[in-house]
C-alpha cells in the first residue's frame, strides 16, 4: 500500500496531532504491542510448563521484527487481521512459532493492545496539559491585579481582573487534568479470558499444570504491567471506551470555551487579545489587512469533532449484544486514534497561544474607561444610602445620568457619567465631589478577584507537582 498526496489520507496523518501521538496509533506500534502480548502469554505458559525456554526465547528474539507487508499479503487470503499477524510472526519463529496465540482469542490480544495504547496516549496528553496549565499559571500571576471589564450576556457588566479570567480557564482545565490522572490510573485491559470470558480454553490447557488459568493470566498481565478487569466477555467492557472519550470531550469543552472567548476579545471592537501572528502570515486571501484568529477557530472546530465522539462510544457500550458483536470494531479503529490526535492538537495549539498571545493593555484600559463607570455606580448607590439618602431616589438619580451617558457614547463621545454624577446637586447633598470621583474608579471594584487569582495559581502549581 502506498499513501501519498495522490490519494485520500486523513488530516490526522499529517496536519493535526503530534508525531509522538501518531506513532502511538501507528500500525507499526500496534503490531509491535500485539507481539508483546503474545510474548507475555508465552512467558506465563512457560512458567506453567507448557512452553519451552527455547520457544519463548525464539518469540522474544523476533518480537520487534514487524513485517506489515507480509502480514497484509496473508490477510488477503485469511480475511482476518489477527490471524495474518500470527502467521507472519510464526514464519519468523522457526522454534516457537507453533505456540503463538495458544488458547487465546483475538480480543485477548487486541483489547489489551488497545488499552496499552490508550494509556500511552493519555500520558502524552497529561504531559501536554501540564505544560498548558503551567503557562496559564504564569498568565494568572502576571495579570492577577490588571483590571478588565467582565461581560455577561456579551454586555459590559462589572470589572474583573485579567488574571481572574485566566483562572476561570485554568480551573476547568485543572479538573480535566485530574480526570485524566484518574483515567490513567484506572485503565484496565481485558486480561486473558478466552472466547466468551470464562477462560474455559485456558482451563483445559492447564489441566495438568501446577498453574491455573487465573494464575497464568496474572503472570502474563504482570509482564505487560497492565491492570485488568476481573470480569470480561469476549472483550473488556465498552463502558471504558465511553469513559475515555468523555474525558477527551471534557478537555475539548474547556478549550472551546477559552478559544471562543479569545475570538471575541480579539475582534476589533474589543481588541484586548491577539493570537501570535508571524511576520509573513496571511490572514485572508481577499483582504490583506486581516488578522483572523485562525488558531482559536481551529480549536473550536476540532473541539466540536471531539465532542461528538462519545456518542459513538455510547452506542458501542449500550449495544454490545450478549458476549460481543463486531459492530464496534470499525468505528473504534477511527475514534480511539482520532479522539486522541484531535485532543493532542487542541492542547498543542492552546499551549502556544497562551504562551505567546499579545495582551493589549491600552485597549483594556480604553474599554474600562468606556464601560467601567456604569459598573461603578453600584458603589455610589451604596454610599448614598449609607449617607442617609433613599435607595429608591438614589437609584433614579443614577439611572437618569446613566441614560444620558449611554446617549453620549452612541454619539461617539467619551463617557461623561462621572461628570454628570458630580454635577448632580441631589447627590451632592450626601456625597462630596472627591468621594464620588473615588467611588467611580471602576478599577478598584474587583472585590477578592486579585487574591483568589494568585491563590489559584499556586493551587495549579501544587497540583502539577503531585
Amino acid at each position: 500500500m502506498s499513501f501519498t498526496h495522490d490519494t485520500f489520507i486523513s488530516p490526522f496523518t499529517w496536519r493535526y496531532g503530534s508525531e509522538a501521538m501518531r506513532q502511538i496509533w501507528s500500525e507499526q506500534n500496534k503490531r509491535r504491542l500485539m507481539r508483546q502480548v503474545w510474548v507475555a502469554l508465552a512467558t506465563a505458559q512457560h512458567q506453567a510448563g507448557l512452553v519451552t525456554a527455547e520457544q519463548l526465547a525464539d518469540l522474544q528474539a523476533h518480537a520487534e521484527q514487524v513485517d506489515i507487508e507480509r502480514t497484509l499479503e496473508i490477510e488477503k487470503e485469511t480475511r482476518h487481521d489477527v490471524m495474518a499477524e500470527i502467521r507472519t510472526f510464526a514464519e519468523q519463529c522457526q522454534i516457537g512459532g507453533g505456540i503463538i496465540h495458544w488458547g487465546a482469542t483475538s480480543a485477548d490480544i487486541t483489547d489489551n493492545v488497545d488499552v496499552l495504547r490508550l494509556r500511552e496516549a493519555a500520558v502524552l496528553l497529561q504531559n501536554q496539559l501540564k505544560k498548558l496549565l503551567t503557562h496559564l499559571a504564569d498568565r494568572i500571576e502576571e495579570t492577577a491585579a490588571l483590571p478588565t471589564m467582565a461581560h455577561t450576556h456579551i454586555q459590559p457588566a462589572e470589572p474583573t481582573t485579567l488574571g481572574y479570567r485566566f483562572a476561570v480557564y485554568a480551573q476547568d482545565l485543572l479538573e480535566d487534568y485530574r480526570s485524566l490522572q484518574s483515567l490513567i490510573s484506572n485503565l484496565r485491559g481485558k486480561g486473558l479470558k478466552g472466547a466468551v470470558g470464562t477462560q474455559a480454553g485456558y482451563d483445559e490447557l492447564l489441566a495438568d499444570s501446577p498453574m491455573d488459568a487465573l494464575q497464568m493470566e496474572a503472570v502474563a498481565m504482570a509482564v505487560l504491567k497492565l491492570p485488568y478487569f476481573p470480569i470480561a466477555t469476549q472483550t473488556y467492557t465498552r463502558q471504558q471506551d465511553l469513559r475515555v472519550q468523555n474525558v477527551l470531550a471534557g478537555i475539548a469543552a474547556s478549550l472551546h470555551k477559552f478559544a471562543l472567548d479569545f475570538r471575541v476579545l480579539q475582534s476589533p471592537p474589543f481588541g484586548e487579545w491577539a493570537e501570535p501572528f508571524g511576520k509573513k502570515q496571511v490572514g485572508s486571501s481577499a483582504m490583506p489587512f486581516k488578522r483572523n484568529p485562525i488558531n482559536t477557530e481551529n480549536i473550536c472546530s476540532l473541539a466540536r469533532y471531539v465532542a461528538g465522539l462519545p456518542a459513538v462510544a455510547w452506542d458501542n457500550a449500550s449495544q454490545a449484544i450478549l458476549e460481543r458483536s463486531l459492530d464496534d470494531s470499525a468505528n473504534r479503529r477511527l475514534f480511539q486514534a482520532e479522539g486522541f490526535l484531535a485532543t493532542d492538537e487542541l492542547l498543542r495549539r492552546a499551549t502556544r497561544i497562551v504562551a505567546e498571545m499579545v495582551i493589549d493593555e491600552d485597549a483594556i484600559a480604553r474599554n474600562m474607561a468606556i464601560y467601567g463607570p456604569f459598573a461603578a455606580t453600584e458603589r455610589v448607590l451604596m454610599a448614598l444610602v449609607a449617607a442617609g439618602a433613599s435607595r429608591q431616589d438614589g437609584h433614579e438619580w443614577i439611572r437618569e445620568a446613566s441614560l444620558r451617558a449611554w446617549s453620549a457614547l452612541r454619539d461617539g463621545r467619551s463617557n461623561p457619567l462621572v461628570e454628570l454624577l458630580v454635577a448632580d446637586e441631589r447627590i451632592g447633598q450626601f456625597l462630596a465631589v472627591e468621594q464620588v470621583v473615588e467611588l467611580m474608579r471602576a478599577e478598584g471594584h474587583v472585590g477578592t478577584a486579585v487574591t483568589r487569582a494568585y491563590t489559584f495559581a499556586q493551587t495549579v502549581r501544587a497540583s502539577l507537582r503531585d
